[in-house]
């Protein structure tokens, strides 16, 4: 998150968790090398599906509503719409405190990933950053996030 400042939006700390979220949703070598063997310092599944539904309510209304606010556009929006639709299914069929191996293992688990992935690389490109570097641990997050 080092291109284009997050902070042009009015609610860029949500986006930055948002973001941090997807990134790590759409990276199926993360997930084997960080949430498989419980890796500190990046959370879990279930972390990441908080920081992706958060305050917003994503889970319960589109992300159109953020637009301007979260999301620059309705293709940002659009795409994360997706992406939580696929993940929230997942949660709440295996349970939110199920291990990472019971969401990896599920049989939508890949569709969730593309659709994680399409809306990573978008945001990602829409503040100027590289999609494919790897997910920042938690900490880091919390240090771009401090006012």
């Amino acid at each position: 998150m080092g291109g284009m400042p997050l902070n042009d939006l009015p609610w860029w700390r949500w986006r930055a968790r948002l973001r941090s979220a997807l990134h790590m949703l759409s990276d199926p070598g993360f997930q084997r090398e960080a949430w498989l063997p419980g890796r500190e310092g990046y959370g879990d599944v279930t972390d990441a599906v908080y920081r992706l539904v958060e305050d917003t309510w994503l889970d319960r209304w589109s992300a159109e509503k953020y637009i301007g606010t979260i999301f620059r556009d309705s293709a940002e929006a659009t795409l994360v719409d997706l992406a939580v639709l696929r993940v929230v299914q997942i949660l709440h069929e295996v349970g939110a405190d199920a291990p990472a191996a019971a969401y990896l293992g599920h049989h939508d688990w890949p569709e969730a990933v593309r659709a994680a992935r399409e809306a990573h690389v978008l945001l990602a490109a829409n503040d100027g950053d590289d999609p494919d570097a790897p997910p920042r641990s938690l900490d880091i997050l919390r240090i771009l996030t401090q006012v």
